[in-house]
């Protein structure tokens, strides 16, 4: 069983308890369950620079990458920054997230919320509403097509916007639909995690252009953001590069900055 399967296995069981302790009504009757949303995908196509900066203590590559901020710290760093969008991990065993940090965040700033999370179920995208995201990412590698069509459309039910994220060009054709606005390639392998921008590369010209186009891991330089735009990548997603040092709102600056 590689790391993904373990994950997806843990977030079964997980989703499962907490369907058992809190209600759909609780989550519905949430002060953000009303909010109207902000759109990722308009940022994006308007932006210069096309940053979502991620919000991510460790992973199960990197264990610790940073705990010695609070979320209010990091994601008005963003914010003041000018990211186009912040991604908040609520996943708690492998990447030391978890929803009250979307909460937290969502209290502190006004760009658009990304729940990065391994979503299997519905009651995940009401939980992403309710606790103030904008939208939510879905994973190709781990649902099938009527999957990712169902929990697409529940999430547009309830005006959140979804980044699809996938690796290879079997995931992309298996996923290409009109309820998805952004689809994101990640240049991480999550079977091994190795990191190529080969990924982004080699899809870009198969994205048809109705989708915002979206790199994600393994961007750590101004060259390779300059390396992916000729392909038509709009959005970046850039987490340990940032949190990784002392300040990752001045650090997130001082790269938009330059991309500038």
């Amino acid at each position: 069983m590689n790391i993904l399967d373990k994950i997806i296995f843990d977030k079964q069981r997980e989703v499962i308890l907490k369907k058992s302790i809190i209600p759909v009504s609780q989550l519905e009757s949430s002060v953000f369950f009303g909010r109207e949303t902000i759109s990722l995908s308009q940022k994006l196509k308007t932006s210069s620079t096309g940053i979502i900066a991620e919000h991510k203590r460790r992973s199960p590559s990197k264990s610790v990458i940073n705990h010695n901020f609070t979320v209010e710290e990091v994601v008005k760093g963003y914010e003041n920054a000018g990211a186009c969008g912040i991604s908040v991990l609520t996943d708690g065993k492998y990447f030391g997230g978890s929803l009250d940090d979307l909460l937290l965040a969502r209290a502190s700033v006004n760009i658009p919320l990304l729940r990065k999370e391994f979503i299997v179920d519905e009651y995940q995208i009401l939980e992403a509403k309710a606790f103030g995201a904008d939208l939510i990412l879905l994973i190709a590698a781990v649902l099938t097509r009527e999957e990712i069509k169902s929990l697409s459309q529940f999430a547009k039910k309830l005006g959140l916007e979804v980044l699809l994220e996938v690796h290879n060009q079997e995931e992309l054709e298996k996923s290409i639909m009109p309820t998805l606005d952004m689809i994101g390639v990640n240049n991480r392998n999550l079977k091994n995690f190795e990191v190529s921008l080969d990924f982004s590369k080699q899809l870009a010209s198969r994205i048809p252009d109705d989708f915002v186009k979206v790199s994600e891991s393994g961007i750590s330089s101004i060259e390779a953001i300059s390396e992916l735009k000729p392909y038509g990548y709009k959005g970046f997603l850039i987490g340990e590069n940032f949190m990784k040092t002392d300040n990752a709102g001045k650090a997130a600056t001082e790269f938009i900055k330059s991309l500038e």
